[in-house]
């Protein structure tokens, strides 16, 4: 399979989360990654640029979140996919910094 994530990555403050897109094939989603998510990952107060700043940091962790969550099938109702704090410890390796510390 081939995943391509085009650099589109923005803040959406309606729904308080950064969106970037994923397309594999015929199928064009959107990825979100709530707020509530970057508080785990920032050592300061999340607000929209620090949040994308994050995002682009950990591009490639959150690239594979997605595959991984594609490949499952796990989508939200409206056919995108949500990242969730849980989906980065499940695929942080042993001894990574998945709750924000080192």
């Amino acid at each position: 399979m081939f995943f391509t994530f085009p650099d589109d990555a923005r803040w959406n403050a309606e729904r308080q989360a950064v969106e970037f897109s994923v397309e594999i094939g015929e199928y064009r989603g959107m990825v979100r990654i709530p707020r509530r998510v970057f508080q785990r990952l920032l050592p300061d107060s999340p607000v929209p640029e620090r949040c994308v700043e994050a995002y682009h940091l950990q591009r490639t962790r959150f690239e594979m979140v997605v595959e991984r969550k594609l490949r499952r099938r796990q989508l939200t109702e409206d056919g995108n996919v949500e990242i969730t704090g849980r989906d980065l410890r499940e695929g942080a390796p042993p001894g990574s910094w998945s709750d924000g510390r080192r």
